[in-house]
């Protein structure tokens, strides 16, 4: 048995997490049933993601992009939970089988454990808000410590639960923060977050997806998303292509990400126009944060053991 996940060629630890853990999860489950995919965490039940003909174990895993794949052969298929009942919806399933994120099992992971807090507010926006986006010459302005969701998915992790506060536009950010609980705030800076995953998460612990708007940092970034920046539309990209890898951006725009060492007049060029920007991250940061009930969560966390002690009793 092997892993599913999708591969951001930026990166995602929110994907990236999936490499490591079910090693952790179901120990000794790679050696058990080799022609078998584990489809774990991550928007992935999409048909142009997942290989036909491939025996599947589905556990927590999310709809939200494209068309559903095929369900209909039972022998390529053993669905045991997903990640909320939105997704349990659209795949004609009982809505009990939509128990939780899979992601929030990393903190019961020891070497995330009884981490101090050394950090106060953070920003982890969503991955393709960093392309384009100036986000770290934002938080800096705003008094928040940037993250990028793009880095090591466990340096990504710790800055989570050493934190204080996480102001969230990647939902995974959101997910480990209500498992580490740590209080979080939800941010929004385009339509192209997808509400549906955020609110199929948010049901399965009772807490709302209700995001703060926070407008893009940059022209580039609202190139990027299709968006407006000062007055200026740059509503000319087209719809979400069914499948994630067939995004493309402009290599000039990815660059941006990364900007080094801009000079200081272009620094403070850039942030007296991401000035919006600045005062409504800083506003998110002072909102009144969520956090879902200690009970509500760790009855989805032993709901999602009791699925992978079946696992083990059927695959091991």
């Amino acid at each position: 048995m092997h892993p599913f996940y999708w591969e951001s060629e930026h990166g995602n630890f929110g994907d990236d997490l999936n490499l490591w853990l079910w090693d952790f999860l179901l120990p000794g489950f790679r050696e058990v049933h080799p022609e078998t995919l584990l489809v774990g965490v991550g928007t992935v039940l999409n048909q142009a993601l997942l290989p036909k003909k491939t025996p599947k174990l589905v556990v927590g895993s999310g709809f939200g992009y494209g068309k559903l794949p095929d369900f209909s052969d039972p022998s390529e298929w053993d669905i045991r939970c997903v990640r909320g009942p939105l997704t349990a919806g659209k795949l004609g399933l009982d809505p009990e089988l939509g128990i939780i994120d899979p992601a929030v099992m990393v903190a019961d992971m020891p070497e995330f454990t009884n981490l101090p807090k050394t950090q106060d507010a953070i920003f982890i926006p969503h991955w393709e808000s960093t392309v384009g986006g100036i986000w770290p010459i934002v938080c800096n302005a705003a008094g928040l410590v940037y993250v990028d969701p793009c880095g090591e998915a466990k340096s990504v992790i710790r800055a989570i639960a050493q934190s204080r506060l996480v102001v969230a536009e990647s939902m995974h950010a959101a997910i480990l923060a209500d498992a580490f609980r740590v209080p979080w705030v939800a941010v929004s800076t385009s339509h192209n977050i997808n509400s549906f995953k955020w609110q199929d998460w948010a049901e399965t612990v009772g807490v709302a997806y209700k995001p703060r708007y926070v407008p893009v940092s940059s022209r580039a970034e609202a190139i990027t998303k299709g968006t407006r920046f000062w007055g200026v539309d740059f509503g000319n990209r087209g719809p979400q292509p069914d499948n994630p890898n067939s995004r493309s951006f402009d290599d000039s725009l990815v660059m941006t990400r990364s900007d080094p060492r801009p000079s200081a007049l272009r620094s403070v060029a850039k942030q007296l126009l991401a000035a919006p920007s600045i005062r409504a991250l800083r506003q998110a940061s002072k909102a009144h944060p969520q956090l879902s009930a200690d009970g509500a969560l760790a009855e989805r966390k032993e709901r999602f053991r009791e699925v992978l002690a079946g696992i083990r009793r059927d695959y091991f």
